[in-house]
């Protein structure tokens, strides 16, 4: 049903973000993509988790208690080294003395090494190790982490509800959004760009919800928490950890940049590589006709063989993110180790200080490099939103919300209603109808024709004079620029779109089949039609000839480009799904062009059948289907040059006869 033109075609300008790779078959590829307002639409986005605010605020709650636990375990397990520990030492003391008492003998020995290093235990000479207390403690660490894990869990479950939610209202939106759109927004579209927004992005959207509201939020979280419990334990040993921080950043930060534009060529380069195989598989037998196979096999090679080198420097330069991260947090590590254990000797410091700092300076590290590794990513999901609000954005048609169809009007009083296919039903008036899809290209200009109850009127005329432009304004498809249509003189503006296209059987040129049976795709005129009523629309389009030679029949399926059924066949199931629906005003745009000449003999019985009692427009370019036509109407750009019966038309010897001779004299000279 759209009428695009090959010059809007090539006015179409794609709203594509960033820098256009990924665009294969399926239109994937988003990664290394950036909005273009990061911070307006990361606001909108994080808008869309309103309606599930207090499970949004749950989830930070079960995050905060989570890494609370992670936090505190390493500083808990400190303790419990240090009664090991402090154990060790005070059975090594003589039994009956007092710390004190050790101190002041390694004083008077003169080892003050010993003296301040036994000065910072919690020691009783000659007591060995309580390992009752330190099961408790292990105990209550494991009842901590378990807590943990527990708020863990309960938080993954929030957030996989929380945004599978929010996922679904948006697909939701896009949804009612496309219903609401007009025609012209996808004549401008690509099928393949929308697909990618409605698909590809909204679920690269979701995947970044998933990962900011769990692992961004949760390492961001730690990142604060470790902070923290490093201060509390050693502030010396903590500014000394974060010295290598933004070494850590201003490394990773280049490595990243490299990595982001090596991704951005791999993702081009795959999209082309699927767009030559989808090429060469739709293609195939034109490609073995025309003797192209080696050819398509080296360029095949040589975008293969570049996706390889794009994907190996990408991956490997990603892959340095790791190694350097480890290697700077191995350098923390022994300066710390060193520094923790001269405090320890010193007695500043316990050794299960040391340690509990220890596994914070590890856990301190692998946050942050989360966070750095899903900075793209959280851009990526950003642009991927801010794609699918500009869809959401998108202009719509005039609503017709409120409208109620008029009682028909005109210089009959008796004229019986629009939803009657009564010989009073399917009078078109166009009234100095003017259109345009690009205003400085005029195509319809004041343009006035009648078209009377139950006649058939038939438009010819060369490629691009508005043929098709012109059924689809009684679609209502486009607004008119001036001028007005009426249907039973009740002008189609003032109509619900629904009720005016309820009334309108079309059967176009291209066949689209739904998936599933035949039976499902001829019902799909009317779906509350019965079984009888099905075989009998079948029976007077002739698609019950061959229905019967196929293996089920009727519940033979087919898919949605209808593979297993010859083009003739599909056309057939697509008028028998109009003669099904029973519509006031039928319009066949060449519905005839794809069948053989017998198959088309056949259908025009069939069709003539149809458009008793019925207002009929026939788009047509073979003159020999429209011969029995009340009215043709022949169009250049976009006007009405002559009309008449088919002998009227041949005997003026004009725009008609120059188009019959082209197709019938043509052929024998």
């Amino acid at each position: 049903m759209t009428a695009t033109k090959p010059d809007t075609l090539k006015q179409t300008e794609r709203v594509v973000q960033g820098p256009g790779f990924g665009r294969g078959p399926m239109g994937g590829g988003m990664v290394g993509q950036k909005a273009h307002d990061f911070r307006a639409s990361g606001r909108r986005l994080l808008g869309l988790l309103r309606p599930a605010r207090w499970r949004a605020v749950a989830v930070l709650l079960l995050a905060a208690g989570s890494v609370a636990s992670v936090a505190v375990g390493p500083w808990l397990l400190g303790k419990a080294t240090d009664i090991v520990f402090n154990g060790f030492v005070g059975e090594q003391l003589p039994e009956g003395t007092t710390k004190a008492d050790a101190v002041a003998a390694a004083e008077g020995r003169g080892d003050h090494q010993l003296a301040d290093f036994l000065r910072g235990l919690d020691i009783v000479p000659g007591q060995g190790v309580d390992f009752g207390e330190v099961g408790q403690v292990l105990l209550l660490v494991l009842a901590i982490y378990v807590v943990g894990q527990v708020l863990g869990f309960l938080q993954g479950w929030l957030v996989n509800d929380v945004v599978q939610e929010t996922v679904r209202r948006m697909r939701s939106d896009v949804e009612e959004k496309i219903h609401r759109l007009p025609l012209s927004y996808f004549d401008r579209q690509p099928r393949g760009e929308l697909l990618s927004r409605v698909t590809n992005d909204i679920d690269n959207v979701a995947q970044n919800l998933q990962q900011t509201m769990s692992q961004l939020l949760t390492s961001l979280m730690l990142v604060v928490g470790v902070l923290g419990m490093m201060f509390w334990v050693s502030p010396l040993l903590a500014m000394i950890a974060l010295v290598s921080v933004p070494l850590a950043m201003v490394v990773t930060g280049q490595i990243m940049k490299r990595s982001q534009s090596q991704f951005i060529n791999q993702w081009r380069q795959t999209g082309r590589l699927n767009g030559q195989v989808e090429e060469a598989i739709s293609g195939h037998a034109l490609v073995t006709v025309f003797g192209r196979r080696k050819a398509v096999e080296a360029e095949f090679a040589e975008a293969n063989e570049q996706l390889y080198e794009s994907s190996y420097r990408a991956q490997f330069v990603s892959g340095l993110v790791m190694p350097v991260m480890m290697f700077i947090g191995n350098l923390n590590y022994v300066v710390i180790a060193v520094i923790g254990g001269l405090r320890v000797t010193s007695g500043t410091m316990t050794l299960g200080e040391v340690q509990a700092f220890i596994q914070y300076s590890r856990m301190y590290t692998q946050p942050i490099t989360q966070i750095a590794s899903m900075a793209n990513l959280l851009q990526s999901g950003v642009a991927s939103a801010e794609r699918v609000f500009e869809l959401l954005d998108a202009e719509e048609e005039v609503s017709d919300k409120g409208l109620v169809t008029p009682p028909p009007q005109g210089d009959r009083a008796t004229r019986q209603p629009m939803a009657s296919s009564t010989d009073e039903a399917g009078e078109v008036r166009f009234e100095g109808v003017s259109f345009s899809y690009d205003p400085a290209e005029p195509l319809i200009e004041d343009l006035s024709l009648v078209a009377r109850p139950g006649e058939t009127v038939a438009i010819v005329g060369p490629t691009g004079a508005g043929k098709t432009t012109l059924v689809n304004l009684i679609m209502r498809f486009y607004e008119l620029d001036a001028g007005r249509i009426t249907l039973d003189g009740v002008d189609i503006t003032a109509m619900p779109r629904a009720d005016l296209r309820s009334r309108i059987g079309m059967v176009l040129q291209d066949t689209w089949l739904f998936e599933g049976t035949i039976r499902d795709n001829v019902a799909y005129g009317r779906p509350d039609a019965t079984e009888e009523e099905i075989r009998e629309a079948a029976r007077a389009t002739y698609v019950d000839r061959f229905v019967h030679s196929l293996p089920e029949g009727y519940d033979t399926r087919v898919d949605d480009e209808g593979s297993n059924l010859s083009a003739g066949e599909r056309q057939l199931v697509t008028i028998a799904r109009a003669f099904l629906a029973q519509p006031a005003l039928l319009i066949l745009d060449e519905a005839t062009s794809s069948v053989d000449t017998r198959t088309e003999l056949l259908l025009q019985h069939a069709m003539a059948a149809l458009r008793t009692d019925r207002t009929s427009f026939v788009i047509a370019h073979r003159l020999s289907t429209i011969r029995d036509a009340d009215l043709i109407l022949v169009m250049e750009h976009g006007r009405i040059v002559e009309q008449g019966s088919h002998a009227e038309l041949l005997e003026r010897d004009g725009a008609f006869a120059r188009l019959h001779a082209a197709q019938f004299a043509a052929a024998g000279v």
